[in-house]
């Protein structure tokens, strides 16, 4: 993060402006509605600057200001697009010490002016550290088009509220879900709908039969993460990553992913790779238990989907029994996500009918499959939590039969900016995989669908390597 994001409070501030144009407008008219006392100068203002004029709090001066109007400000915009106009504000709100931001000249600006989403008293504010202004505004545009005008009177009226349910319900856990379910439950829905005396009613038998000396109760999230990629998380994980008081998450989770949650919540990585757990499985359980009995609401957060390979079964078992309310909210497992961001179908008409999931690890080590059944002709294997294993998979197989000229590919951080595809044959992918330092989480995908990767596009991942074993008479 570049810049630390505030609001600032600008109310009866002095705040100078320098310049005539559209943008010098916009600082003017945003000063104004942040109750500043607004100094603007320019000798032949625009239409747009001039039509602000009748302001009780503004006060235009029609020249390029001097040293002396800078006494006493609190914020300086540059906007005339002149450098030595821009110098001579910089230097003047650097000596009275106020906050400076002079367009297009990052080397004068302590503060980036974002692109802002309003729906008083909720205020959204967009930025990219100056870096690439377009985006901000066209975040700024889908914002405004997804959120409803009404939120901000729903802010307002919610707000009503404060000292009373601070007052009925002394505990601060109790009080935030109290407010979430308000806000997103029936009485918010009912004002969002113009039915504010419903709401109204609604709010009040809520905080009639609020019991602040009944323990809450606290549930337990197991929600797939999918395989890296943050935007391929489903609306409801998101949803409860922004409610959760604990995150109990592990070294599958992709970069970006932990940083959607809540802010407040507790972090606790319990990452668990080959021969480095973070937490045993059983000390994982016990924790998730004892949080949720404390009354946390607590979010497993697990890498693609938590009943596929995840151990969520063993995990709910154990929590139901404890008589803990569970939820799961399934993910986009690492077979489909990182077989589509490599161009890999994993069914296709021509080369597999059918398809299985397998791990390489049980309970007691690498498992002895029957790879003559699995990679028979018209089926794709995907084996999760294989790349440890990855020679010895290759090994068996071949002992058993299975044709040495098999099309396998390895999918290293599937989905993700760093996404790497190695392809090769049966007989020679452990060399090449081996070649390649892969660090996992990785994917091994068998069948001949691999021959279809370089016919198909791949869309939104960057591979930083691909690696090709496999002749041209099979496909690649």
């Amino acid at each position: 993060m570049d810049y630390l994001p505030v609001f600032l409070d600008i109310r009866e501030r002095l705040v100078v402006v320098d310049g005539g144009s559209t943008i010098a407008a916009r600082r003017v008219e945003r000063a104004l509605s942040a109750g500043a006392k607004v100094a603007s100068f320019d000798p032949k203002p625009d239409d747009e600057l001039s039509a602000l004029f009748d302001h009780e709090n503004l006060t235009h001066y029609a020249r390029v200001p001097v040293r002396a109007d800078f006494d006493g400000c609190f914020v300086a915009y540059g906007a005339s697009e002149d450098a030595a106009r821009d110098t001579l504000l910089a230097d003047a709100a650097k000596d009275v010490g106020a906050l400076c931001n002079v367009a297009d000249v990052l080397e004068y600006c302590d503060f980036i002016t974002p692109s802002v989403v309003e729906r008083a008293p909720v205020t959204i504010a967009i930025s990219t550290g100056g870096a690439a202004p377009v985006i901000a505004r066209n975040l700024r545009a889908r914002i405004e088009a997804m959120l409803p005008e009404g939120y901000g009177r729903l802010a307002a009226f919610a707000a009503t509220y404060r000292t009373r349910i601070a007052n009925t319900i002394s505990d601060g856990r109790g009080r935030r879900r109290f407010w979430e379910n308000m806000i997103e439950g029936q009485a918010g829905d009912l004002f969002l709908s113009d039915r504010e005396t419903d709401a109204i009613a609604q709010i009040n038998a809520d905080l009639a039969t609020a019991d602040t000396a009944k323990p809450i109760t606290g549930e337990a999230w197991l929600v797939g993460a999918g395989p890296g990629d943050p935007d391929l998380l489903t609306f409801k994980a998101l949803r409860l990553m922004q409610h959760a008081d604990v995150v109990l998450y592990d070294r599958l989770i992709g970069p970006g992913i932990l940083d959607l949650a809540r802010r407040d919540a507790r972090r606790i990585n319990v990452g668990k790779s080959a021969g480095n757990h973070a937490m045993t499985q059983t000390e994982i359980t016990a924790l998730l238990i004892k949080l949720a009995l404390e009354g946390n609401r607590v979010l497993r957060l697990k890498g693609g989907d938590p009943f596929i390979f995840g151990r969520g079964g063993e995990e709910l078992e154990e929590v139901a029994a404890a008589g803990i309310p569970v939820q799961v909210v399934p993910g986009i497992t690492a077979a489909a996500g990182c077989g589509a961001c490599a161009g890999i179908p994993l069914t296709h008409r021509d080369h597999a009918q059918s398809v299985a999931f397998v791990t390489a690890h049980g309970a007691g080590g690498v498992l002895d499959h029957d790879w003559t059944k699995l990679a028979r002709p018209g089926q794709t294997v995907v084996v999760y939590m294989g790349l440890g294993s990855l020679g010895a998979i290759a090994t068996n197989a071949l002992a058993q039969g299975v044709r040495h000229d098999l099309p396998v590919a390895v999918i290293d951080n599937g989905s993700r900016l760093n996404q790497t595809v190695i392809t090769a044959t049966l007989e020679t992918i452990e060399g090449i995989a081996g070649d390649a330092n892969l660090n996992g989480p990785a994917l091994i995908i068998m069948g001949d669908v691999v021959t279809m990767r370089d016919k198909l596009s791949v869309n939104g991942v960057q591979e930083e390597q691909v690696s090709l074993g496999l002749s041209a008479q099979q496909g690649l």
